[in-house]
């Protein structure tokens, strides 16, 4: 049995429910749309933020009606917006298949994310569940603003830790917080136990993004190389922003001037990639990461024992130890 069917395990009843669920509502009356929503469903990835849901739902109360909307909800706008960033990015595979930008071009890819994003307002309206419905509008806010926030400082490359941090907090962990926030509130937790859940998701959020950002000096591709595709990007995460921080002027300039404007050829990444390793960026950003998931599991400690606390420990173990 994989990791992930391992904390799937107390939930997994539901999880299948919620796909029937979650299904019928991407379902729409214009044939276009009902194609490309098949493809979506066919591609549909680990679903990690719904279980995120279903498992603090089930650590705060018992599941019900409004856990499956809770986790339709979030589905329905993550979806959204990794059509947007598909469409932003200019990308055309996500998670090794084509991107729906690169078959159906990017004015239709706009069009479906808005339809799936006004699919999961229409969602919460009708089941009158509008505190979950501010909890994730909340976490959307958050994520367009951290999406702009780097884009500003992405282009004078001058991204320091602090930058890093309230990037990654909006972009990657704010989303992750709203599951765990309203997971808790689904089952009627009160305002003190979705406040803590909610910082409990922001943690891993933060973890889970450092984990993102340490496969690019580390990740094997094809030829048994990291892959060093932030660098192509030219996107400073922790650990480029660590090493350029404890080195000479000189050599941050050389290595700032390598990702302005040679972040194309490879031998110069490789360059820029030895340069994070020879100068602590791997384990700073290890560090850091282990950081955040002890805060995660420390909150989480505060939580009586059950068998969706127990997945809930391996979902942030899995988080920082996951190969992909």
């Amino acid at each position: 049995m994989s990791t992930m069917d391992l904390i799937k395990a107390p939930i997994a009843a539901e999880m299948k429910k919620f796909n029937s669920f979650f299904n019928s509502s991407m379902k729409s009356n214009v044939p276009l749309l009902n194609i490309i929503m098949n493809y979506i469903l066919r591609k549909k990835g680990k679903q990690m933020r719904p279980m995120l849901v279903f498992l603090t739902a089930k650590l705060n109360g018992d599941i019900r009606e409004s856990s499956y909307t809770a986790a339709s909800l979030i589905e329905l706008l993550h979806t959204a917006t990794l059509i947007h960033d598909d469409v932003v990015d200019e990308s055309y595979e996500r998670r090794g298949f084509f991107s729906i930008n690169a078959l159906w071009k990017s004015k239709i890819a706009v069009l479906v994310g808005d339809y799936l994003l006004s699919k999961g307002l229409l969602l919460a309206i009708e089941k009158k569940e509008f505190e979950l419905l501010q909890i994730v509008s909340e976490a959307v806010k958050e994520m367009s603003e951290g999406e702009l926030l780097q884009i500003q400082k992405s282009r004078k490359l001058n991204l320091s830790e602090k930058d890093y941090f309230d990037i990654i907090r909006k972009k990657t962990a704010a989303l992750i917080a709203s599951c765990s926030a309203c997971g808790s509130k689904s089952v009627k937790a009160n305002n003190e136990v979705v406040e803590k859940m909610k910082k409990f998701g922001e943690n891993v959020g933060i973890a889970f993004q450092i984990r993102d950002d340490l496969f690019d000096y580390q990740k094997k591709g094809i030829l048994g190389k990291p892959t060093g595709n932030d660098i192509k990007e030219k996107k400073l995460t922790l650990p480029l922003i660590h090493s350029l921080k404890s080195t000479a002027y000189s050599e941050r300039r050389r290595i700032l001037n390598i990702v302005r404007h040679h972040n194309k050829n490879s031998k110069k990444v490789d360059e820029v990639i030895q340069f994070v390793k020879e100068n602590g960026g791997i384990e700073y950003s290890t560090k850091k990461m282990q950081e955040f998931k002890d805060t995660a599991l420390e909150i989480l400690s505060q939580f009586p024992e059950n068998d969706a606390k127990s997945s809930l420990i391996e979902f942030v173990n899995y988080t920082i130890t996951r190969e992909k």
